[in-house]
């Protein structure tokens, strides 16, 4: 017997489409309209409040600043050498040009010995040449002499002569006036002679002087740098960082120690790099330290940036606190602008969720805190500067809001 084999019912396109349009606006709808986040309950006592107050906006910030000495004098190895002996201990008050150490260097010491015989050498042929020079005068002004004498004979033998004409010829009496020429024009020749070797011996002088000069400046510099090697203190104040020990050796320009002034001190720290552009010099510093209050002014910025944060340092102004350390450490507040009157409220943990723009205002005479938007202006560690958003003596949660952060409101509960 056959079988009726019924139609299958299919799913139409438009019921598809109808489908996908309700799917549609009910996205929108989730979308576009208000959520409502509701309420959240708390206690009061985990609640801390703040009150909008019309009061004076103490623009600061807070530092973190150590104590240091305001000059510190660094002590460098200008010569290296073998530690021979110490004498003074790390930590002690030392006076400007007080022996701090002693090195040995046996290459400065030949160094010094071999210049020294260097000079002498020059200073040997230096004598040598001037007595060389003394000697050739002699030995001209002897020939000079001769010269004259032979001059002064050949004149008088031709004096005589010329009184015998009758008796010697023309030619006798010519040879001897040529031999008088000869004479004077050696004697010019002689002292020709004389005065281009003295020229010439001047200038080895001079030459061997110059020498000698530059030897013994250089012996001079020899013997400085022995002397280096003897560490003295190149001012008074406490030797600090002094980690030396008897027989090891230091090397040329290596770090010794250092000499810190105990009589003056400054202060440095670091500050975030969001005030570089708000900081100048001079501007002052209020410290407290054992019940006392301390000025500090500026003194330096280094702009360099490290790890967002750049240095600073403050000296004191006037009295500075007794019995300051190095390494001590100081928590001042570092003025940014003159005071002002301004609507303020205490800082709190509620910036950290919002970041100032939006907080929950307690409304007058009920239990419920409001989620409302603000505008904030400078801010420190204690206050913060309301521009819009508050009004005087509204009170508003400032403590954390980490456990309700999207509520509209809140309901306050006594205990």
């Amino acid at each position: 017997m056959d079988k009726k084999i019924e139609k299958t019912r299919r799913f139409s396109a438009r019921h598809l489409v109808t489908v996908l349009v309700i799917a549609l606006l009910i996205y929108l709808a989730w979308l576009f309209l208000p959520q409502k986040t509701g309420s959240h309950t708390i206690l009061a006592s985990s609640l801390i409040t703040s009150k909008a107050k019309i009061a004076k906006f103490e623009d600061y910030i807070p530092l973190r600043v150590s104590i240091e000495p305001l000059k510190t004098v660094f002590l460098d190895a200008i010569e290296g050498g073998r530690v021979e002996a110490i004498f003074v201990e790390e930590g002690a008050y030392v006076e400007q040009g007080q022996a701090l150490l002693k090195l040995s260097n046996t290459a400065l010491q030949l160094d010094l010995i071999s210049r020294e015989a260097q000079v002498s050498e020059q200073l040997n042929n230096l004598r040598n040449t001037k007595l060389a020079i003394e000697r050739y005068r002699l030995t001209i002004k002897r020939e000079l002499m001769d010269v004259d004498y032979q001059i002064t004979l050949a004149a008088k033998k031709l004096a005589r002569r010329k009184n015998m004409q009758d008796v010697l010829s023309e030619e006798a009496l010519q040879r001897l006036q040529d031999e008088i020429d000869y004479l004077h024009a050696r004697k010019a020749l002689i002292i020709e002679s004389q005065g281009q070797e003295e020229q010439l011996r001047q200038e080895q002088i001079t030459q061997l002087q110059t020498s000698v000069k530059q030897l013994e400046q250089n012996l001079d510099i020899a013997r400085a740098n022995l002397e280096n090697l003897l560490v003295k203190a190149p001012r008074s104040g406490q030797l600090t960082s002094f980690d030396i020990e008897l027989g090891e050796s230091r090397a040329r320009g290596e770090r010794l120690g250092q000499i810190d002034d105990i009589t003056n001190f400054k202060a440095s720290g670091f500050v975030s790099e969001f005030y570089l552009h708000r900081l100048a010099l001079g501007q002052q510093a209020i410290a407290e330290l054992n019940g006392h209050q301390y000025t500090l002014s500026l003194s330096k910025i280094y702009p360099k940036i490290i790890n967002r944060e750049f240095e600073v340092d403050l000296v004191f102004v006037g009295t500075s606190p007794d019995n300051i350390r190095r390494g001590q450490t100081l928590t001042p507040k570092l003025a940014l602008s003159e005071s002002s009157e301004t609507l303020l409220i205490d800082n709190g943990a509620f910036m950290q969720q919002t970041g100032g723009k939006w907080i929950y205002v307690i409304e007058d005479g009920s239990n419920t805190a409001v989620r409302r938007a603000i505008k904030i202006g400078r801010q420190t560690p204690s206050q913060v500067e309301i521009l819009a958003g508050l009004k005087v003596n509204e009170r508003v949660i400032v403590s954390n809001y980490k456990n309700y952060p999207d509520a509209d409101n809140l309901q306050i509960k006594d205990e």
